[in-house]
């Protein structure tokens, strides 16, 4: 095993460490629970006590039922049961879809399968904010339409969606609405009691827990086709024995992100606030996203004159980590649909970068930051061949 490269770990849209509360509930968990959640001596009864403990801590995140919650391998395994599941369960004659095209390939690849088994799908756009705009969206639905998808808060750009309105008029229509809620819960107040989604997709280890680890709400009387069959663990939406270590690791960072929200979203607000000001003079350098309704640790930006790839490498170099568009997918160089769908050209999309913070940063680290980000943006400026055009 080597050592992380990188000193300062900028990039925690695309993992957040885990947190050391969380790996000791979880090493408890791999020493002391060794019986299968699904057994009736005694061994299993401690696991499947651990699980329910993490489930009740899960629904609690998201104002939820704990029988509404549904563990899974993680946010992909997550989004795919709910948007494959609930077009899939829908009635007869419901053969249409709505999904912006800005959401997690999780939720646009689900869609594209969609489309391959015969279903109709509108992709929706967005403003040059990363936003959907309520009015398109509601005329969007139709009759037949089985499900729409919009996601809480963009993994890219950090937009908050209006999902309250969104789902609010799939309500009225009687059609099931999914948010994608991995980058917003436990950063923004997510309340299924206040915000009427039919399912909701969450991640542990964007909320600094494990990897490995997710789960969908279901709101109760909402049906949804499972994807993976077996022995009818999880009501029977997700069969498999449940990975109690990591779900009980992820109870734990549930229940500290649900404690510790505002006093993390504080924190991280002020440290994006710091790198925004850091970065308003620089020449060439623009903020993508919504100015104001944006994700409290995101700062998304396009470089003028430089390769996004050449200028995470130098940074990384430097001893900071940030991202280069989402890290959830691998293979082929390829523009980012989410900033197209915004109207940026290629170019632009190949020239930016993604930083986040997250809970245990400084604002020493954030300075330090900044000071290398102008040295590689100036130096790199210097060998483009972008700069000339």
């Amino acid at each position: 095993m080597t050592a992380e490269k990188s000193a300062v770990y900028l990039d925690n849209a695309a993992t957040t460490p885990l947190d050391g509360r969380v790996l000791e509930a979880m090493l408890e968990s791999l020493e002391g629970l060794r019986g299968n959640p699904s057994a009736l001596h005694a061994p299993g009864a401690a696991a499947r006590e651990a699980v329910e403990e993490a489930r009740e801590a899960v629904a609690a995140l998201v104002g939820a039922s704990p029988e509404e919650i549904v563990f899974t391998s993680g946010g992909t395994e997550a989004d795919n049961l709910a948007v494959l599941g609930l077009a899939r369960a829908a009635p007869p004659g419901r053969r249409h879809a709505v999904i912006s095209r800005v959401e997690h390939p999780a939720v646009r690849e689900a869609g594209r399968r969609l489309e391959a088994e015969g279903f109709e799908v509108t992709w929706l756009g967005v403003d040059g904010d990363g936003v959907v705009d309520a009015g398109a969206f509601e005329a969007a639905l139709r009759e037949d339409t089985a499900l729409a998808a919009v996601m809480w808060a963009n993994n890219e750009v950090g937009s908050v969606q209006p999902v309250e309105e969104l789902a609010a008029a799939c309500a009225e229509r009687g059609i099931p609405f999914h948010a994608d809620a991995v980058q917003a819960a436990g950063r923004l107040p997510v309340d299924v009691r206040r915000v009427p989604v039919s399912t909701l997709a969450l991640s542990a280890h964007k909320l600094y827990g494990p990897q490995g680890a997710g789960a969908l709400y279901v709101r109760e009387g909402v049906e949804v086709s499972p994807l993976i069959l077996g022995g009818g663990q999880e009501r029977g939406l997700r069969s498999g024995t449940e990975n109690v270590a990591a779900i009980s690791g992820f109870g734990v960072a549930a229940r500290l992100a649900a404690g510790e929200l505002e006093e993390r979203a504080r924190r991280e607000r002020e440290l994006r606030d710091r790198i925004l000001a850091g970065v308003r003079e620089m020449e060439g350098v623009r903020l993508n996203g919504h100015p104001r309704r944006r994700l409290p640790n995101n700062v998304h930006l396009t470089v003028e004159g430089v390769e996004a790839e050449g200028l995470v490498l130098f940074l990384d170099a430097l001893g900071y980590a940030v991202g280069s568009g989402a890290a959830c997918s691998s293979g082929g160089h390829k523009a980012s649909p989410v900033l197209l769908a915004m109207g940026l050209g290629e170019r632009e999309a190949f020239s930016s970068v993604r930083i986040t913070v997250g809970k245990d940063n400084t604002f020493e680290e954030v300075d330090g930051f900044l000071a290398a980000f102008r040295q590689a943006v100036g130096r790199l400026r210097e060998l483009s061949p972008l700069q000339a055009g």
